[in-house]
C-alpha cells in the first residue's frame, strides 16, 4: 500500500476590486492558465507574504496581478478547498475582500509569478459568467448585496 502523500496548508488572500464609472461598476480580474492549460477568467489573489496580513495581501496580490490600487471595504469571504500537488494535497484558504479601486491603470507587467496572462474591467453584473470557479462566483454574489442590495 502506498503511503498517503504529505499534506501542506496554504493561505491566500485577494478579492474584487471596484470601480464605479457613471453608475456603473467595473471588476478587474485577470485570465491564467489552468493545470490543462486552458485560459481561465478569476479575481486575483495570492499567497500572504512573511508578516503580512491578508488584508495587506490582497491589496498587494490585486495590484501586483491587475496594475489597480485599492483599499479594502471590508471581508466578503473564507473559503478552503483541497486539491492534489505533486507528491502533496495541498488544503487551500482564501480570504476575499471587496476593495475599492483608488487608481493605476490595467496591466499585468507587475505580477511577479507572470501566472496573469490577460486583465480587464469586467461589469459586476456580468462578472459571473465570465469567472470559471464556482466558488469565485458566489464571492460576486456577496459583492453584489453589498454594493447594491440583494437581488
Amino acid at each position: 500500500m502506498r503511503p498517503s502523500p504529505p499534506v501542506v496548508d496554504e493561505t491566500s488572500a485577494g478579492g474584487i476590486v471596484v470601480d464605479v464609472v457613471d453608475g456603473v461598476a467595473y471588476c478587474a480580474v485577470i485570465a491564467r492558465r489552468n493545470r490543462a492549460g486552458r485560459l481561465e477568467w478569476c479575481l486575483p489573489k495570492g499567497h500572504l507574504e512573511l508578516g503580512e496580513t491578508a488584508e495587506q495581501a490582497a491589496v498587494r496580490e490585486v495590484a501586483e496581478e491587475t496594475g489597480i490600487t485599492s483599499q479594502v471595504v471590508r471581508h466578503l469571504a473564507t473559503i478552503d478547498y483541497w486539491f492534489a500537488g505533486h507528491e502533496r494535497r495541498v488544503h487551500k484558504v482564501v480570504h476575499h475582500y471587496l476593495l475599492a479601486a483608488l487608481g493605476g491603470d490595467l496591466s499585468i507587467e507587475n505580477d511577479p509569478d507572470h501566472e496573469a496572462e490577460q486583465v480587464a474591467w469586467v461589469e459586476l453584473d456580468v462578472l459571473p459568467s465570465r469567472l470559471a470557479y464556482p466558488n469565485e462566483r458566489r464571492v460576486v454574489a456577496m459583492a453584489r448585496d453589498v454594493l447594491v442590495g440583494p437581488s
